[in-house]
């Protein structure tokens, strides 16, 4: 084949994870290669040649030994789908194949050899095989890439499935690892294959239609393969699944929703959407789009994602703030020259129990009192008694009286009287008293509006900017925002197309905020979307974390229910170690013993997580006695990089680690013993609790990649099998 001219090379999913486990001879060597590639593949020292039998597949010279192996796309596309030995490329040139799926449409690469060693040895194929139950047509409706089928009816375990999955085309390994959970054929069709089915007829020769497609996971940038040869190589920023892409790139009519477990992708969802987003906007200048979350550590993880993902110029449009802080900026806007100090809801309960001690009232607890509070006065944002009288109290347990609430408001004009003397303010008195301005700033607009006044003249006349806060709003972790926070997040955007994104999963609810978005002006009704497989955790953690869930209900943000039907992982790894200490001391010894053991990784690819704060010190201090460095992660993260992360399971939120230890997960810990209190008295409640503290170590157990180690002293956790 003759080929003037300069190339495009792209880089296929998968390729990556043979090339990283190259020496750095021969990741110098590819570096060379590619640019060589692109500038000139008729380059005489490259060798470029077809490979006998496969009238698209080529061969060129990386060095003396190695070769790559090259998919023409058509034209001047070339994708690289493997580096390999040369006597693995000319002698098993039978064993490649190659092919447009003809349900997804998307290109795929399939090396026989490589799948078959990571299957292992398979016994004959027998009526016990894994997928005997399912007929070839069956399988090929679904999208398994038919070059795998031999190899597929001789599966007889799950390890032999792990090992195709692996390697195996990434839609083949969905559909194969949901049949083996025990979903039938219309489930795996529905959940799985339906998303990234091709909307258009599939044309099994054209493959530079084939490329264009979002089941074609190949990069887009030149950087990528240079990045992976760098060992610097973030997936997350190139191989999107087709599914995400679709959600990343969909033209919405109004408010939507991304669901989905941990590891799933939501986050990096929402990161590629605020850069679509951005992209739309086209030239200009200010922030037009706000990216929040409730956490501050994950604020901060968020604007350095979206630095690498997109650069300081994307960022230079984009507004990354945790919610509380956004809220706090509105309020000092508006209020400047303010004295007050801000308190946490530790303090504010502090602050009810010694009003409730001077008033020597009893009937109430400050717990239960600052949680009506917060949840239904501020959550509504109740002005008056009346209103009050009115308000819903959904999920708050315990039933109250007419009687019971005129007390309870009583009680809580005295409660911020008390805090305006101590100049004292909540967070979520700040997100109320933000939702209120934001909401009467968007009533002027509105009526500036509608009234044709040139809001830029009377910026110039009265100093004020009366125009929409932001043009779009991407929330990530939303199952964790309060009501007020959804008030003013509404009125900073006005409604329209793409105007909210929210990313969140209800499973992850750690701080006890229950909303319905359509109350609060945010309908997602047929805009909501659900991810299901996690690129993190292990199959084998995953499964044990989804243990730790229980028989539970979740809602959805809207009244409905949500649940993790379909939530898989095709990576495999070791089982969870579940690990008993007879006392505190003794599981403290045990975490030294596992640190060092782990001397193959990064001391910041390991992680310790406790249940409560006054354990994070002790922890480190142990740690340090041992000569292991450790640090702890504070509000803005980890206070040092290159050393184990010691923190409690909040701190841990949107943070993920290779390997990982949890401990003190023992009864009165998790869950603790202010919880029990609740169990006579207050069902709901105590349910709820219940549910949150589950919750919490679902998420410490979601943040381990490889290995998990789950330790207690005394009587371990209900909440463990």
């Amino acid at each position: 084949m003759s080929i003037q001219g300069e190339a495009t090379l792209r880089l296929l999913d998968k390729a990556d994870k043979e090339i990283i486990k190259l020496s750095r001879d021969v990741k110098g060597a590819i570096y060379d290669f590619q640019h060589k590639f692109r500038k000139n593949p008729a380059n005489p020292g490259l060798h470029f040649k077809q490979l006998k039998g496969h009238p698209r597949l080529y061969s060129a010279r990386v060095n003396q030994e190695y070769r790559a192996l090259l998919l023409h796309a058509g034209e001047s596309d070339y994708i690289l789908v493997a580096v390999k030995h040369r006597k693995d490329v000319y002698e098993n040139l039978d064993r490649f194949a190659y092919q447009i799926n003809p349900v997804s449409g998307g290109i795929e690469f399939v090396d026989l050899v490589t799948i078959e060693e990571r299957v292992g040895e398979q016994k004959p194929a027998g009526p016990e095989t894994l997928f005997s139950a399912h007929t070839t047509e069956q399988l090929l409706e679904l999208g398994v890439a038919e070059p795998l089928l031999p190899l597929i009816a001789k599966i007889t375990t799950e390890e032999e499935l792990l090992g195709l999955a692996e390697y195996a085309p990434q839609l083949t390994g969905e559909v194969l690892l949901a049949l083996h959970d025990g979903k039938s054929a219309e489930e795996v069709l529905d959940q799985v294959t339906a998303p990234v089915t091709a909307p258009d007829p599939v044309d099994a020769e054209d493959y530079q239609a084939a490329l264009a497609r979002p089941a074609t996971l190949v990069t887009t940038e030149d950087t990528a393969l240079q990045e992976i040869l760098e060992g610097d190589f973030g997936r997350w920023r190139v191989f999107l699944h087709p599914a995400q892409r679709k959600t990343v790139e969909r033209a919405y009519s109004g408010p939507a929703r991304l669901s989905g477990g941990p590891g799933t992708g939501k986050t990096i969802v929402a990161l590629h959407r605020v850069r679509h987003l951005v992209d739309k906007l086209g030239p200009g200048h200010g922030k037009a789009v706000l990216l929040t979350t409730f956490n501050k550590n994950l604020a901060v993880d968020l604007r350095r994602r979206m630095l690498e993902l997109a650069g300081p110029e994307v960022v230079d449009r984009v507004d990354i703030v945790n919610i509380d802080s956004l809220a706090a900026k509105i309020v000092a806007e508006a209020e400047p020259g303010g004295q007050r100090r801000w308190i946490d809801d530790t303090k504010a309960i502090m602050e009810w129990e010694e009003l409730l001690g001077e008033a020597g009232e009893t009937r109430w607890d400050p717990d239960f009192l600052h949680a009506e509070w917060s949840h239904v006065i501020l959550g509504q944002a109740i002005n008056s008694r009346a209103d009050y009288f009115r308000a819903r109290r959904a999920g708050r347990g315990r039933t109250i009286t007419r009687e019971d609430r005129a007390a309870i408001w009583q009680l809580v004009e005295r409660y911020v009287k008390q805090l305006d003397k101590k100049e004292l303010w909540t967070y979520r008195q700040v997100a109320e008293r933000a939702a209120r301005l934001e909401i009467e700033r968007a009533r002027k607009i509105a009526s500036y509006e509608a009234n044709q006044i040139d809001s830029v003249k009377l910026q110039h006349d009265s100093g004020i900017w009366y125009r929409p806060r932001y043009r779009h709003v991407v929330v990530d972790e939303a199952q964790d925002l309060s009501a007020a926070h959804w008030k003013m997040l509404r009125a900073m955007v006005p409604e329209g197309p793409n105007d909210i994104f929210l990313a969140g999963d209800t499973h992850q609810r750690l701080y006890g905020n229950y909303v319905s978005l359509g109350t609060l002006g945010i309908n997602i009704r047929g805009r909501s979307s659900r991810l299901t497989l996690s690129y993190r955790t292990t199959h084998e953690i995953l499964g044990a974390a989804l243990g730790v869930l229980g028989q539970e209900e979740w809602d959805d943000l809207d009244d409905g229910r949500d649940d993790l039907s379909g939530y898989r992982s095709v990576l495999h790894g070791m089982r969870p170690t579940l690990r008993p200490a007879p006392t505190w001391e003794a599981e403290l010894d045990a975490i030294v013993d596992q640190v060092r053991e782990w001397d193959d990784v990064a001391p910041a690819a390991i992680a310790i997580c406790v249940p409560e704060r006054a354990m994070v010190s002790e922890v480190e201090n142990r740690l340090g006695k041992a000569g292991i460095f450790a640090t702890s992660i504070g509000p803005e993260g980890p206070k040092l990089y290159d050393a184990v992360h010691v923190g409690t399971m909040h701190r841990f939120k949107g943070l993920e680690y290779q390997r990982m230890i949890i401990a003190g997960v023992a009864e009165g810990l998790v869950p603790s013993h202010r919880v029990m209190q609740y169990e006579r008295g207050d069902a709901l409640r105590f349910r709820r609790e219940l549910q949150q503290a589950r919750s919490l170590l679902f998420v410490a157990c979601t943040r381990a990649r490889d290995s998990l180690v789950i330790s207690w002293h005394g009587r371990r956790s209900r909440f463990l099998p």
